[in-house]
């Protein structure tokens, strides 16, 4: 698989959103858990674009502010026009006092403080600050953020997100954004396929960016959400392809899964999944990164990077061949859900 490979988001929105298979997750370009030199991220986001990755997201969240103005620098060097892009909404970046400052897990942010805004307002204000911070005119993908239980604490705070996009208007401002041309496509970023099955049951999204929800080590996506958007044509962008960490790093200890240290039973099945990549001279992450190609909509994967080295590395990743037998024996062994598709299994728009 090659990271220029490019296919589109669906086959349905009225400007076409072409994707490379490998996109750059600007999460880490926010100083994520640590703080990341311009001269870095700056080398980061060029060694993407020359590496021919052509698809770049971001948030307001992430260092409030900074990974989008990080992006913008870049973009007024490559060209706005030669990629596409995607941030979020769902979150205001307001000015406060030195001690109001809310970082979540980003450090050497600017003084200002998140407040969450699904409205009708929100949506328009949150757009037209990141456009300012982008420094461009408009983005292609405009996505929902955080509305799952995950981000909001637990399953009654995520409903009342839900309803207040709903109710207060925030998704028909990306619905008139995206019927005038502004955007190309609406979605959500997420980290649970739950909360977008709610949502394509609520309205009309193209896309969704989900992180850690279909990997090697979780399939259930299969049981309804991922045939739901196979039948309604809307892509995935996926996140979170190593878990947040335990299928790039193996069974080692410390090893994290979804942010926290991996359970026994999560460092037993990653040891028997090693150990069948090692059987077939494949390393776990690549076999972490390209499994999730085998399921039809999903359409990019996006791992971040901080400096030009992680970059090339991602790349290699994606470009390592991998042989079918490494997927039958995953499924033999009952180690991926016997429906898992492989990516041998199904072939791609180029």
């Amino acid at each position: 698989m090659k990271v220029t490979e490019t296919t589109l988001l669906n086959a349905r929105t009225k400007r076409p959103v072409p994707l490379t298979r490998m996109g750059f997750g600007g999460a880490p370009l926010g100083n994520l858990y640590r703080k990341v030199s311009e001269e870095d991220a700056q080398a980061a986001l060029q060694s993407a674009y020359d590496a021919g990755i052509r698809y770049f997201d971001t948030a307001p969240q992430y260092g409030l502010g900074r990974s989008e103005e990080r992006f913008g620098v870049a973009l007024e060097r490559v060209g706005r026009d030669n990629v596409q892009l995607s941030t979020k909404i769902g979150r205001l970046l307001l000015d406060c006092e030195p001690h109001e400052v809310t970082p979540e897990a980003f450090v050497d942010v600017p003084q200002k403080r998140i407040v969450f805004d699904y409205t009708y307002d929100g949506v328009m204000r949150s757009y037209e600050a990141s456009r300012k911070r982008l420094g461009v005119a408009n983005v292609d993908i405009l996505l929902v953020h955080d509305v799952c239980a995950f981000s909001q604490g637990s399953q009654e705070a995520s409903d009342a997100k839900v309803r207040e996009l709903f109710d207060g208007g925030g998704y028909r401002a990306l619905r008139e954004l995206r019927d005038a041309g502004d955007v190309a496509a609406i979605g959500a970023g997420v980290n649970e396929w739950q909360v977008c099955e709610k949502l394509l049951g609520l309205g009309d999204f193209d896309g969704f960016l989900l992180a850690g929800r279909y990997t090697l080590l979780e399939q259930e996506a299969l049981e309804s959400f991922l045939p739901l958007c196979e039948k309604r044509d809307v892509g995935i962008i996926l996140g979170g392809p190593y878990n947040s960490g335990i299928l790039a790093t193996g069974p080692v200890p410390g090893a994290k899964y979804n942010y926290d240290d991996a359970s026994d039973d999560v460092l037993e099945r990653v040891r028997n999944i090693e150990a069948v990549c090692k059987a077939h001279d494949t390393p776990l992450i690549a076999a972490a990164l390209q499994f999730v190609f085998g399921h039809p909509c999903v359409k990019t994967v996006i791992p971040g990077a901080v400096n030009a080295r992680e970059v090339s590395a991602n790349v290699e990743v994606l470009e390592t061949p991998i042989p079918a037998a490494l997927w039958s024996d995953l499924r033999d062994q009952g180690l991926i859900r016997p429906d898992a598709p492989f990516p041998s299994e199904t072939s791609h728009a180029a």
